[in-house]
Parts: structure tokens; sequence; C-alpha cells
């Protein structure tokens, strides 16, 4: 949905996994340390909701860690519990979320309760449909199904679900050896509850040009997402991307919390790496694991 701190910053932190300096092997020909700490930092302009008609600036700064075990991962593709993976297929734990939004600064939510910080947990299967291990390149379909939760910080409220098919490009060693390049694009579903969470009108938020309205299930939007990854040390890298939404023909185009048929976002961040151990793991036959 929105461009989000795990899905932007867990790209950040996980970037030191392929940083090197220019005089360093490659991670194929030392491996990668089995564990890593840092701090991480990013933000950027980012739509208030789905379909909202305003941007806001967001940011974070964070610590993180880096593990890479055989079943649990915290990498540069997030948080990943991989049940199992070969060339082709892949199951794993799949995990996302958004920043909160303030209804005080948001015109069409003005006198709404504000939306709180979102989290989503699921499972994710990925098939790859093409891959070039000389660039390396590929090409792979990606099938997540989420529960998503929100929280205020006193509690935590399960919102619904939401299934976000995406056909996806990455690309390796872009630019330069460690650069990461990807590209992803598809649309999204959601069930009632979240689409309430986001569009609903209650009889006492009614006002002259807010209209009372109950969402529905169904189509929520297609985005296009990039994001690039460089780095300039063996402990420090930069992240930036963006996203493109379209919601045309969605299925909540009536509320009046939708404002707008198209998004945009944009982000930057970098993160540190001020700890590696000397505990190496091997490399796998897939310079994406």
């Amino acid at each position: 949905m929105r461009l989000s701190p795990l899905c932007l910053l867990a790209v950040v932190a996980g970037a030191p996994a392929w940083a090197q300096s220019p005089e360093a092997p490659l991670p194929a020909a030392r491996g990668q340390p089995k564990f890593e700490a840092g701090l991480g930092a990013g933000g950027g302009f980012l739509p208030d909701y789905p379909a909202a008609g305003q941007n806001h600036f967001q940011g974070l700064a964070f610590p993180y860690i880096i593990y890479r075990g055989e079943v649990l991962r915290s990498d540069d593709q997030g948080l990943r519990g991989r049940f199992y993976n070969d060339d082709v297929l892949g199951v794993e734990l799949s995990f996302s979320g958004a920043f909160p939004s303030s209804s005080d600064n948001n015109r069409a939510r003005e006198g709404m309760p504000d939306l709180d910080w979102q989290g989503e947990a699921g499972l994710a299967l990925r098939l790859t449909l093409w891959r070039d291990r000389e660039t390396p390149q590929r090409v792979n379909l990606e099938l997540p199904v989420r529960g998503v939760f929100s929280t205020d910080g006193t509690g935590v409220r399960y919102r619904g679900l939401t299934l976000s098919p995406e056909l996806a490009y990455e690309r390796l060693d872009l630019g330069r050896p460690g650069g990461r390049f990807r590209a992803g694009i598809g649309p999204i579903f959601a069930t009632g509850r979240l689409m309430d969470y986001f569009y609903r009108v209650k009889p006492e938020h009614v006002r002259p040009d807010r209209p009372e309205y109950d969402a529905e299930s169904g189509y929520l939007g297609t985005r296009l997402q990039l994001s690039y990854r460089m780095p300039v040390t063996e402990r420090l890298s930069l992240v930036a991307g963006g996203r493109l939404e379209s919601f045309h023909g969605a299925t909540n185009s009536e509320s009046p919390l939708f404002r707008q048929e198209w998004n945009t976002s944009v982000a930057l961040g970098f993160a540190w790496s001020f700890y590696q151990s000397e505990t190496r793991v091997a490399s796998t036959s897939s310079p994406f694991d």
C-alpha cells in the first residue's frame, strides 16, 4: 500500500550485506557475515493512505540486526522465514508495514480517527520465471498473502487481509559491484475490513462534503515500485526508492475519502554497519539468497 518503513528500510538495513570496497573480493568468493549490527535511517514524501489527496514527509532512524541463518534470515530482502527455497520455487514468511497518518493534517479525514502504525505478516510464494546467472538477474512472480494489524502503542487491532501478486525484476551488481536494482508491478486486493479502515465514513463523521460510506472488499489499486541500493564502502550503503500507484477502477472509488486516482512516493535512506561477525555464511548456488 503506502511506501512503508519496512519495505524501504528493510532494504536500507540489509544494504551492507552486499556492500564492499573496490579492493574487497565479491561476496561469492568470501561469503557474507552471518551476523551484522548497524544503524539505518530513511525518509520520504509519501501519501497519507491509498488514493489520498495529500502527501507528507515521513522519516525513521533505527538500529538494525542482520542474521543469515538457514531458515530465519533478516537481510537485504527484509525479515524472512525460508520454509523452502530453490532456483525455481520459494516459500517464505513475508512482512511489510506503513507509517501512521494524522487526520489533523489531512483535509479529507479531518475530525476522524488517525491511521495508526500498520504491520503486515503472512506467507509468500516465489516462482522464478527466468534467470541469468552470469549477469546476475532474474524475473519472479511473487504471491504474498498477509494479515494487516495496526497499533497506536497501547494495543494491536486486526485490520484484514491483502493479496498482492507482483511481477518483479531484480538485477545485481548494477552500476558497481554490490549494487542492486529491483522493479515490481502488480495489483492489490484487500478484504472489507481493511477497506473500511481506509475508506469508511461512519455516521458520527459525516459532514456536508463527506457523506456516510461503507467500504467493500475487492480491488484496491495497482502499484509500480522501483528501488536501487548502492554500496559506498564495505560498511556504508545508500538506497533510493519510488512508487507510482494507480487507483483507476478501484472498488471504493465512490468513497468521499478517495481523492486521487494516482499517488506517487519517493524515499531515500542509508545504512551503516558498525559490527560484522568473523563467521561467514558460505555462498549458495543462487546469488539472490
